[in-house]
């Protein structure tokens, strides 16, 4: 069994951080004490240096490193968080800096890479960029960082549990979103032995931990989430050793959780956080009354791609009752449209976007009769209650009705 990271040393990793590393914030949440059953904070690395907690595990591994291995330079292979970890770090500490990205990634994640001085090799698929890393390593020298499964990226990453019991003396649990397990791990070791739960949390949609637990080893899966900052098919040897001893639950929540958390976290905290670093968030909704108050979330990242985060809002919205698709048959005449439109704004609806479909209409509604049209309806409500209110006031109408995708 690998040897467990100690909180002497993650408080060894603390102890060198000083000036670098910034000490997040922790906020009340109202919006969640209620359905907690008592105080929700959110501990904010989304406001850490670069945007995530991954400077903190970043910069221990490489100030640990002998200064002949800083000269070789340091590889990452990241699609985001990490990369820009690593470059920042890499820069601090005067070594040179390699990251492997996938072209597709982010223009603003790459733009940012750069910007905190690292030199960006672009490669087809993530995968390519953990064999292209680990290929420019063996053939240069330089220091493979890997994202979580290394002691010192653990200590590293478990500074901001230490952090949080110094901000949340009494915080009974913490609830941590977990990928391959470096930032459950390390604050699990930082608040090993002190009565604090911890609890990761994962997208259900690539959720490795809960079989690996249940076979005792690292087990590979596969699937996709758009929580892409922990969409990791495999725990690390080293991370499953340390959350299988110290951490005490792991849960799953489902896309539509994650949507409804970055959305909450921007409308009721004025947050920007990523789907990812919501997961925490997700749980905590998800699970009401689980878990002894208070609870610490942790907010591990706010890097969202600015093209994407109208669509998580959207999601958000979807998942919230908030924003629905109605598909309605009216006769194709003067003023029917206008009398349904009419009738909705009455209800309380907000019509965002207005389609008609003389062809291709609707197989579920059945044929589209002549001089008949099929309306599909984009529109805002105040939640699944009030979308329900709309339908049945249609129907009660005499309108042929039908809900749709937005």
């Amino acid at each position: 069994m690998p040897t467990l990271v100690t909180r002497a040393d993650v408080e060894a990793a603390r102890a060198e951080q000083h000036g670098v590393v910034r000490r997040t914030p922790v906020e009340p949440s109202r919006v969640l004490s209620g359905p907690a059953g008592g105080p929700v904070l959110l501990k904010c690395e989304n406001l850490q240096r670069t945007g995530s907690f991954k400077i903190r595990g970043a910069y221990r591994r490489i100030q640990r490193l002998s200064d002949a291995e800083r000269a070789r330079g340091v590889v990452a292979a990241s699609a985001g968080n990490h990369a820009q970890g690593v470059a920042l770090a890499a820069g601090l500490l005067g070594a040179e800096a390699t990251v492997f990205m996938p072209a597709g990634a982010p223009l603003p994640k790459l733009a940012a890479t750069r910007g905190y001085g690292a030199r960006v090799e672009l490669v087809d698929t993530f995968d390519a960029t953990l064999l292209e890393a680990q290929a420019f390593a063996d053939r240069t020298g330089a220091v493979l960082i890997h994202p979580f499964d290394h002691p010192d990226i653990i200590a590293g990453q478990g500074t901001a549990g230490l952090e949080i019991a110094e901000q949340v003396p009494d915080a009974r649990t913490v609830v941590v979103c977990t990928g391959g397990g470096g930032l459950v791990a390390g604050i699990a070791a930082a608040l090993h032995g002190s009565g604090v739960r911890v609890v990761g949390a994962q997208a259900e949609g690539l959720a490795a931990w809960p079989p690996s637990l249940a076979a005792g080893a690292p087990t590979s899966v596969a699937g996709a989430t758009i929580a892409d900052g922990i969409a990791v098919p495999r725990p690390g040897d080293l991370t499953f050793a340390q959350v299988a001893a110290q951490v005490d639950e792991m849960v799953t929540v489902s896309e539509e959780a994650l949507s409804r958390a970055v959305l909450q976290c921007l409308e009721r905290s004025k947050l920007l956080v990523e789907p990812a670093g919501a997961a925490a968030v997700a749980a905590i909704a998800e699970y009401p009354g689980r878990w002894e108050p208070p609870v610490v979330a942790l907010l591990s990242g706010g890097n969202v791609d600015p093209l994407m985060l109208a669509e998580f809002v959207r999601r958000g919205m979807v998942a919230a009752g908030r924003y629905a698709g109605l598909r309605v048959r009216i006769p194709d005449r003067a003023g029917y449209l206008a009398d349904l439109l009419a009738l909705v704004g009455r209800l309380g609806g907000n019509v965002v976007d207005v389609e008609h479909r003389r062809l291709g209409a609707s197989a579920d509604l059945g044929p589209l009769a002549l001089g008949t049209v099929e309306v599909a309806l984009t529109l805002e409500a105040r939640g699944p209650e009030h979308q329900d209110a709309i339908l049945t006031a249609l129907r009660d109408a005499a309108y042929v009705v039908a809900e749709g995708a937005v």
